[in-house]
């Protein structure tokens, strides 16, 4: 069974055998994590089309007898101030992963930091008074990475206003994080809490 430091503390945490033993598969993680960075862009861009600008229908000139070439809708992608064509719309880049596949992703991602020993386990209880001082000297001494990402429940406010304001340590709920969040870490931190929580997610 894997083991993982106790952060500030010497002792050793054992990791649940069936979220921290999943045989690591990089086009399933790759998949994942790309699904996870899609799902979070706006897609909010937005161009107006010929139909929607604000323009006069007027002809700019006479049909004949002006010696230019005949003028029809002023609102032609061609012509200043006119709509744009075939440009951005909002939509959505949400891509469908099924969701055992994502399940083993994430079992993947995290078995990954256990076999590297870049994984810790927090007792937030610790915690419950607010320190960052505390927060990061327990890091320091564990010989953390950065970037780290600091894994909570959301009831662990102490913990949360300790790690926030520690740069490149990035603190997240449990239930918001995905597969690129974990992937993406040097160094992992998960309280214990959020270790059960993610067991239940996950098996």
């Amino acid at each position: 069974m894997a083991k993982a430091t106790v952060l500030g503390k010497t002792a050793k945490a054992d990791l649940p055998k069936e979220l921290f033993a999943e045989p690591f598969h990089h086009s399933l993680v790759d998949e994942a994590a790309r699904a996870d960075l899609a799902a979070r862009r706006r897609g909010a861009a937005s161009t107006l089309t010929r139909g929607e600008v604000s323009m006069t229908t007027a002809k700019a000139w006479r049909q004949k007898g002006t010696g230019q070439a005949r003028a029809g809708a002023l609102s032609v992608p061609n012509r200043t101030g006119g709509g744009v064509a075939f440009g951005p719309k909002p939509r959505h880049y949400t891509v469908k992963v099924n969701r055992k596949a994502r399940r083993k992703a994430m079992r993947a991602a995290l078995s990954i930091h256990a076999e590297r020993g870049s994984v810790a386990v927090l007792d937030a209880a610790a915690f419950e008074t607010p320190s960052t001082k505390t927060a990061a000297e327990a890091l320091e001494k564990w010989g953390a990475r950065p970037s780290i990402l600091v894994v909570l429940a959301g009831e662990e406010t102490g913990a949360v206003k300790s790690f926030r304001n520690i740069p490149r340590v990035e603190v997240a709920e449990v239930g918001a994080i995905g597969v690129a969040d974990v992937i993406g870490a040097a160094s992992l931190v998960v309280s214990e809490s959020a270790l059960e929580k993610l067991r239940e997610r996950l098996s």
